[in-house]
Order: C-alpha cells, then structure tokens, then sequence
C-alpha cells in the first residue's frame, strides 16, 4: 500500500487510516462495482465510514457522476488511484 495513498486520506480528512483498512475496503471492489451506480453509492458510504466523515447526498452524486463520465478504464486501479489523489 503506498504512503502517498494514506499521505492524501489524512491529508483531504485529518482521519488516519491503516493500510489493513484501506486493504480489506479494497478487497471487495472490482472494476463492476465501478460500472453499477448502487455498488459505487455503497463503496462511497463504505469509505465516508471508515474516516467517519459525512459524505452530502450531492457530494456523492458529483463522484457518481464524475466517475461515470470519466473515461477511466475501470480495470486499471492504478489509473483510478492516481484520479482520486489528484494526480495526472
């Protein structure tokens, strides 16, 4: 697990996470959870979860959307990761 990914989790939520939690959250995504909008709401909630921070309906429709407009390839985690944390 990168430092960089745990560095920008404390960084964006002043929450720290381990890597065992980010691991086991992890886990149970597959490129399907990113293509079903019920699964990625329920992956949204799972992370707001872990760091205890309140995610807005709105919020989660902006991610919904933004990560359905994307033109990401959901197979490549390491594309998604580098999304998430800002970076091209």
């Amino acid at each position: 697990m990168s430092k960089d990914v745990l560095n920008v989790v404390k960084k964006k939520t002043g929450k720290s996470v381990t890597p065992k939690d980010i691991q086991k959250l992890a886990s149970g995504v597959k490129p399907s959870t990113l293509q079903s909008e019920a699964q990625l709401r329920q992956l949204i909630k799972q992370v707001s979860g872990l760091v205890n921070v309140k995610v807005s309906e709105e919020t989660i429709n902006e991610i919904v959307h933004a990560v359905k407009s994307s033109k990401l390839d959901t197979n490549n985690m390491q594309q998604l990761m580098q999304m998430m944390m800002g970076k091209k």
